[in-house]
């Protein structure tokens, strides 16, 4: 199940998760980005740092809520974190939750706590070369999928979200409904991938995600009453979110006297970690690895952007002092039950990449548009530390050619050059003072002149720049007016167009004077043949006249000897009767 994406309607091909993303986990076809999910370690970064809010995250909400209406005990196990979230209203927020139908809410430290004693023996118990604790579960997909060799370093013990919920089901009873509240999204992956199947947590809630709720359902935290959590766990529990906080919590053990403790968080340092310890490079560690920077206050949560990483530090260490006197006059901590098992495996996950040759990476390289070293920017644009790595991407099905910034731009600037260089348009451009920036050879041509004896010359020595004044003022285009130039023996059908995002002119006259003289030529001819077929009209009726004419008398002629030899026939016949 795919539990967070990009929404493809919003994307504008940026990269910028691409470039956050410390796995490469991001694809792209046709312009759009793609979560793949089986290369994903499930931080949220990337969904974080979209400046297009291009996200689109599974929500626990509506099952929480159908939990609630069915008059389900919905018990919430919330992350010491939210002290930073919700710095000075946490007692708020927890009255708030209750409002909306949360039958308990407890600390996610109790939980935290039953990991650290579990740490402890595990480590008492086991003899390793080195030690990797397992409270993040984006450090743990990490591990899995890309440093598997490292499967036998990771304490198998469970999360403290999996642990706590594993408590609240053995106290409240297996037909109740866990939801853990926290600044992670990797916790949504863990509880669908992990807890889930053995019933430990039923849905996960982030900060941000309640904090909408809230707003929803139209309280105002303001006019609550604090409500207190259980004072279930301690000091060390509570710390668990802060940077070292795990190891602080472990402390001194007798089986760690000659191991270093190094505490690391942010994808860079864990990997840069993780590479060292996979080439034998680093022994006798025991390692606190956290996949976010400054450990989970630094989590990838929206409410974060109104408050700095180190406000939200000072809240919980407020937070922590608070409740520590609380706890001094509370005897209620939890016992755990010895039939509740928390331990976990890990499994490899090892991504395999397909290896191009060298002759098939040098190949895309060319389609990238790079022939040579000096070709090789290696800007990081696409999201990619280099071109060959991208090429590599190109080659596994996980980036495309068009992403390359340079290449694309270089691509648009030949092909507009061969534009540019090669109509038979004259094309001009003007900046806002209507001086000459750019002539191309057509033009050079025409007016016979060289382009770079025009540059920031007004467009007036070279014809008229009254149309030009018009579009500058007006930001009207002119298109296809005719105009004459008789100086150059030109007339051009004349476009001029404002760009005003680069307050430039730009001109475009197609020189129609051969067209114009073949209309000429051609009225010339049907002119002459106009004459000629007039003067055979006027030959032919001249003729005609003429025949009728002649014609005319002999007609007279013979009907007058006709007469009168019908007269001396008609006579004849008398004289016979």
């Amino acid at each position: 199940m795919s539990h967070m994406n990009f929404s493809g309607a919003n994307c504008k091909n940026c990269y910028k998760c691409l470039r956050s993303c410390p796995v490469k986990a991001i694809k792209f076809k046709n312009e759009q980005a793609e979560i793949v999910e089986e290369r994903c370690i499930s931080c949220g970064h990337c969904l974080a740092i979209c400046p297009q809010n291009a996200r689109n995250i599974i929500s626990d909400l509506s099952q929480v809520k159908k939990a609630i209406a069915d008059g389900k005990r919905v018990i919430g196990s919330i992350a010491p974190s939210f002290a930073g979230f919700f710095r000075g209203e946490e007692g708020k927020v927890i009255a708030a939750l209750k409002n909306m139908g949360f039958y308990e809410i407890e600390e996610t430290a109790v939980g935290a706590e039953i990991v650290t004693e579990l740490y402890k023996d595990y480590i008492n118990k086991n003899s390793k070369e080195n030690y990797i604790t397992t409270c993040c579960p984006s450090a743990n997909y990490l591990i899995e999928k890309y440093f598997p060799k490292l499967i036998p370093y990771i304490i198998p013990i469970v999360t403290p979200m999996t642990a706590h919920g594993k408590v609240l089901k053995n106290i409240y009873g297996k037909d109740s409904f866990t939801v853990f509240i926290g600044p992670c999204v990797a916790k949504k992956v863990e509880a669908d991938s992990y807890s889930k199947e053995k019933g430990s947590i039923d849905a996960v809630l982030t900060f941000e995600e309640i904090e909408k709720w809230i707003e929803e359902e139209n309280i105002d935290i303001g006019d609550l009453a604090e409500e207190k959590l259980i004072g279930r766990a301690f000091k060390t529990g509570r710390g668990y979110p802060m940077h070292g906080g795990i190891i602080n919590a472990i402390g001194n053990l007798a089986n760690l006297n000659s191991f270093d403790k190094l505490s690391v968080s942010g994808m860079e340092e864990c990997i840069e970690l993780l590479e060292s310890m996979e080439k034998g490079n680093l022994k006798q560690v025991l390692v606190e690895i956290s996949a976010c920077k400054g450990s989970c206050i630094g989590g990838p949560n929206r409410i974060r952007d109104r408050k700095g990483y180190f406000e939200r530090l000072r809240g919980v260490k407020d937070y922590i002092e608070k409740r520590e006197s609380y706890l001094k006059e509370s005897k209620e901590i939890i016992n755990i039950p010895e039939d509740i098992d928390f331990h976990t495996e890990f499994k490899d996950k090892g991504i395999l990449n397909n290896k191009p040759s060298e002759e098939e990476l040098e190949k895309i390289m060319r389609t990238m548009g790079k022939y040579s070293l000096e070709d090789e920017l290696n800007c990081g644009v696409c999201g990619y530390d280099t071109c060959r790595e991208k090429a590599k991407a190109i080659y596994n099905g996980m980036a495309e050619v068009t992403m390359c910034l340079h290449y694309m731009r270089s691509k648009a600037e030949n092909i507009t050059n061969v534009i540019f260089e090669n109509t038979a348009t004259c094309i001009i451009l003007l900046d806002g003072d209507l001086r000459i920036k750019e002539i191309n050879p057509a033009g050079e041509e025409i007016f016979l002149v060289q382009g770079n004896n025009l540059k920031d010359k007004p467009i007036s020595v070279l014809m008229g720049d009254e149309d030009f004044r018009y579009v500058r003022e007006t930001e009207k285009s002119i298109i296809g007016k005719k105009i004459a130039i008789p100086q150059y023996n030109v007339v051009f059908i004349e476009n001029i167009v404002y760009l005003p995002k680069h307050d430039i002119i730009m001109a475009s006259m197609v020189n129609i004077m051969k067209e114009e003289k073949n209309k000429e030529e051609l009225i010339k001819v049907k002119e002459n043949t106009l004459n000629a077929a007039q003067e055979v009209i006027n030959k032919q009726m001249r003729v005609a006249q003429e025949i009728a004419s002649l014609l005319g008398e002999t007609t007279a002629e013979t009907k007058i000897i006709l007469s009168k030899l019908k007269k001396v026939v008609e006579g004849e016949e008398g004289e016979i009767r």
